[in-house]
């Protein structure tokens, strides 16, 4: 999953300025907790060379979603030894360290723990060269998405908390989710008792993600970060024939071409113009060889939204495109199965804003607002829609004198998903940690004598 940078406006800064300063709701003061900084700087300095040595393991160890066994144990190893209270394989490869120092709210933490089907490129020393086996068939396997990124941090900021555990009160919930990149990790951590088996629903959960901006800023914003994603997967039926002889097959390929140009006006003709909409084919399996009409034909894509309104006009209109293509072929009706995945994060608004006005004042110019959602999809909406106030902030992870000399030569760096995509680990990591542990001792009250 990709975020870009994002924030709030000056508006809800102000409110959250009030909050922090002005309210009892406000557990430690927007101040008192920026003020905490250096010495937060200062473990994370101190730990970085375990971060880095752990990202650089993961990164080149990575696994595929339900298989994280070896990356599961590894994250469960590291909270055993800072005093969590660990259960591993919940949700299937999930994992629950949990660490009570005092009354407070319960706060969630959490992290990913797979990685994506894809070779990867970089060619940095400890690139990843691991396979798996992912839908009947052999595959590379890449931290291209920058979980591992994620893993690193998490642990930084449970070692930094504990370091701080005198000035804050509360129960961390640090949770490692398998399974995002196929959206279905979450839903099974939830399923398997993760708010119930485990002292409760939390009170907050955070979240953070690496993306191609400039590494060591912060970004956030109020309200929806990240689309609703629906699969989507069609079989055209034909009849099938030499490939000499068209005239006596229905054409499947033909089908699916037409498909994929005409379900296009639906995104451009069917919704506001405004209004995020985007209908993506990615695969398409038919044939075998070059002089046979084949029998079916199968297309593989992914439809994105905010708006419910707009996902089921999409929706609609993809089963109404494809019907209509079998029709103008004289075909059998298709068949049209689309499935719901991550649904978008929402940040809440009053928690984004005591946050802003905290990171705000403790990382000053590194943070930053961004003002439009991402397009991508993250299920840890799954977390927050149950109940709970949360925030999802984004990192930068590239080098900035790379992002300078990409736009110099008028290229692109890699983003998420590429199989080039590296975030640099120094800064990126330490400025991670820290927003983190600013975050949640934001939301935790001072330990009374």
């Amino acid at each position: 999953m990709i975020f870009r940078h994002w924030a709030i406006g000056g508006t809800a800064l102000a409110i959250g300025l009030a909050m922090a300063v002005g309210s009892e709701a406000a557990p430690a003061g927007g101040a008192g907790v920026a003020s905490l900084a250096p010495q937060i700087i200062a473990e994370v300095d101190a730990d970085y060379p375990r971060l880095d040595g752990l990202y650089k393991d993961i990164h080149a160890h990575p696994e595929l979603g339900f298989q994280e066994k070896r990356t599961a144990a590894l994250l469960a190893a590291e909270m055993r030894h800072l005093g969590f209270t660990v259960t591993e394989g919940v949700g299937g490869t999930g994992v629950v360290a949990i660490f009570h120092n005092g009354a407070g709210p319960m706060v969630l933490v959490r992290t990913e723990l797979d990685a994506l089907p894809m070779q990867e490129r970089t060619g940095l020393p400890y690139a990843s060269v691991a396979k798996a086996q992912w839908n009947r068939r052999e595959t590379y396997v890449a931290h291209s998405c920058g979980h591992d990124s994620h893993m690193a941090i998490w642990t930084g900021t449970a070692k930094a908390l504990l370091a701080l555990k005198s000035r804050w009160s509360g129960t961390l919930m640090f949770i490692g989710q398998p399974a995002e990149e196929t959206v279905g990790g979450a839903k099974a951590m939830l399923a398997d008792g993760l708010y119930t088996r485990f002292g409760g629903k939390p009170d907050y959960a955070f979240g953070l993600h690496v993306g191609p901006g400039p590494a060591g800023e912060i970004s956030y914003r109020a309200g929806a970060i990240s689309s609703t994603s629906d699969s989507l997967e069609i079989t055209f039926v034909g009849r099938g024939a030499h490939g000499s002889t068209p005239s006596l097959a229905i054409d499947p390929i033909v089908m699916a071409a037409r498909f994929v140009e005409d379900v296009q006006t639906v995104i451009s003709r069917e919704k506001d113009p405004a209004a995020f909409g985007v209908v993506t084919v990615g695969g398409i399996q038919a044939g075998t060889v070059g002089n046979i009409i084949p029998d079916h034909a199968q297309l593989k894509g992914t439809i994105r939204s905010y708006d419910e309104g707009v996902r089921q006009r999409i929706i609609e209109g993809v089963r109404r495109t494809a019907n209509g293509v079998a029709v103008i072929a004289g075909a059998p009706a298709p068949t049209v199965t689309i499935e719901s995945g991550g649904m978008a994060v929402v940040n809440d608004a009053a928690l984004t804003a005591r946050t802003a006005v905290v990171l705000k004042a403790a990382l000053g110019s590194r943070v930053h607002e961004d003002p439009r959602p991402g397009a991508a999809s993250e299920d840890f909406s799954e977390f927050v829609n149950a109940g709970v106030p949360g925030l999802f902030l984004g990192l930068g992870g590239v080098d900035p004198a790379r992002i300078a000399a990409a736009r110099l030569n008028g290229e692109t760096v890699p983003a998420n998903h590429s199989p080039f995509f590296a975030p640099t680990p120094e800064p990126t990591i330490k400025a991670g940690v820290e927003a983190m542990v600013l975050t949640i001792i934001n939301v935790m009250p001072p330990v009374r004598p």
